[in-house]
């Protein structure tokens, strides 16, 4: 009777065998493991907790501003020469002869060479124009203008009439400004950031929280010349006629700056 022939492994069959199950069961004790693991992770109340690497911290963005009045300490006028002639030639040269004379009383007038600039030079042909027919050359118009800086704010009126007396007739209009403006923005930059600074006090007071160090912080704004206002002139002023009167008013510098602040939980 034939009995059945006992399976021998081999040792090569049988180390295998073995790393196999000591793998299963290294596998096994991890994911035993990891409940307890993952148990460890979360608190008391159950729910997890969320990790990580980088927290960002609050910040508070703001902006504030700091405004300084200040009297000006000069004036600046535009005025031209407008003159017409039939000839192109004939309306430049009454316009430099009238140009020269006024020159002459803006020397006359205190004014250095150096505040005294010509802002532009025009010739243009005029035409008279009449319905269903071609234009018709009336002559030539010659329009010279200057800007002139004037220190002594007490001259402004005086000098405006001593110009109009030599021949200019057109004022365009006068703006007031400030020589050196570091003093007065320096001033409102002091004001910008204390309002700055109280205003990122008051929303950490309202949040709660404390309020941490200043991330950075932006300038804008600053001082700027006046626009040129109009004023208006007569040719007919006399120079015996009390001075055009003239008010200097005064300038709003203003800083607006912008911070970013930390808050501490």
């Amino acid at each position: 009777m034939n009995r059945p022939a006992a399976a021998v492994a081999s040792p090569a069959l049988s180390n295998r065998m073995l790393l196999m199950s000591g793998a299963v069961m290294a596998a096994a004790a991890l994911f035993a493991a990891a409940p307890a693991a993952r148990a460890q992770s979360q608190p008391e109340g159950g729910a997890p907790m969320m990790i990580h690497a980088v927290a960002d911290r609050p910040a508070l963005n703001l902006s504030a501003y700091g405004e300084v009045r200040t009297a000006p300490d000069m004036a600046t006028i535009s005025f031209g020469v407008v003159t017409e002639a039939a000839t192109a030639a004939e309306a430049m040269s009454q316009n430099a002869a009238r140009m020269n004379q006024v020159m002459a009383a803006l020397r006359r007038a205190g004014i250095a060479e150096r505040d005294v600039q010509t802002s532009g030079l025009n010739l243009s042909a005029q035409y008279d124009y009449v319905q269903n027919e071609p234009p018709r050359l009336r002559g030539y118009q010659a329009n010279n203008r200057v800007t002139v800086i004037i220190n002594d704010l007490d001259a402004v009126g005086a000098t405006a009439d001593a110009v109009v007396a030599a021949g200019v007739n057109q004022i365009d209009g006068i703006s007031f400004g400030l020589k050196d403006p570091t003093a007065a923005e320096n001033q409102a930059r002091q004001l910008a950031v204390r309002n700055l600074q109280a205003k990122a006090a008051l929303y950490a007071q309202a949040l709660g929280v404390e309020l941490g160090g200043i991330r950075s912080l932006s300038e804008g704004g600053g001082y700027s010349p006046q626009p040129p206002q109009p004023m208006y002139a007569r040719a007919e002023m006399a120079m015996d006629a009390a001075s055009t009167p003239v008010a200097a008013g005064q300038l709003t510098v203003r800083i607006d700056i912008t911070g970013v602040y930390d808050l501490n939980r």
